[in-house]
């Protein structure tokens, strides 16, 4: 189906539309297997802020979600904080199974790797130049730099899992 046809089955008008009303993308997870190694990254590597925590004693699993937001838009309340960030999209939660960084040979399939499923997340910033001199700097994986293959106006990068996050700028890149 033509995107045309696509937008028009879709319009602001349909019944879809209006049924869905208030429906947002809240956020994607990802199971890690390091906690603090991946929380150091997200917020290192790219800026995201911890906004809460949810520790299932007895289903042995954390979660903490994530987010890129101003501190002080972030509530101090526990309660108003996990409300708040259910309300917000561009949200990354980190699920941790308890005890999967004690086995050396376990890990997470990225998505990536035959069989492909999962692909990636995609971080947006203002000088994908800059963004990649700076990953560099702090010796972040890359999957893909700017130099390489047909697209050169994106990267990827690794997180501690091996998940791909592609990394681009919305404006057109100046030679």
């Amino acid at each position: 189906m033509a995107l045309s046809a696509l937008l028009e089955k879709f319009s602001v008008n349909s019944e879809i539309s209006q049924a869905s009303a208030g429906y947002q993308f809240n956020h994607t997870m990802i199971r890690v297997k390091n906690l603090q190694a991946s929380i150091n990254f997200y917020t290192q590597v790219l800026g995201f802020v911890p906004v809460c925590e949810h520790i299932n004693s007895d289903a042995a699993f954390t979660i903490v979600y994530l987010i890129r937001a101003p501190l002080a838009s972030i509530p101090d309340d526990d309660t108003a904080r996990q409300e708040w960030v259910l309300r917000q999209t561009g949200v990354l939660e980190l699920t941790y199974n308890h005890g999967t960084e004690l086995k050396p040979d376990f890990h997470y399939h990225n998505g990536n790797d035959a069989p492909q499923g999962y692909g990636h997340i995609c971080i947006s910033v203002p000088d994908v130049r800059q963004a990649c001199k700076r990953f560099e700097q702090l010796n972040v994986t890359f999957q893909k730099r700017l130099t390489d293959g047909r697209m050169k106006h994106i990267a990827f990068i690794k997180d501690p899992d091996g998940y791909w996050i592609e990394i681009l700028q919305p404006t057109p890149l100046n030679n």
